[in-house]
């Protein structure tokens, strides 16, 4: 598998992870489970730096194999 394909497809499920957990922490908001819309909360924000992460990485693998 090339690497964009593999970059782009990590950054797929990166994004869906998130709009799920966005989905379950206004749900969760609305029963009133606050600790777990603190948990949910979190593993979004940990999200946004790890879809960074594979971005970057993809955009390198990119740029070495130009050259």
């Amino acid at each position: 598998m090339k690497s964009s394909y593999r970059g782009v497809i990590l950054l797929a499920l990166i994004l869906f992870a998130s709009i799920v957990c966005t989905q379950y922490t206004v749900n969760m908001y609305f029963a009133q489970r606050y600790m777990e819309v603190l948990l949910l909360s979190g593993a979004a924000v940990v999200l946004f730096p790890l879809a960074w992460m594979v971005f970057r990485k993809d955009q390198r693998d990119r740029r070495e194999q130009g050259k």
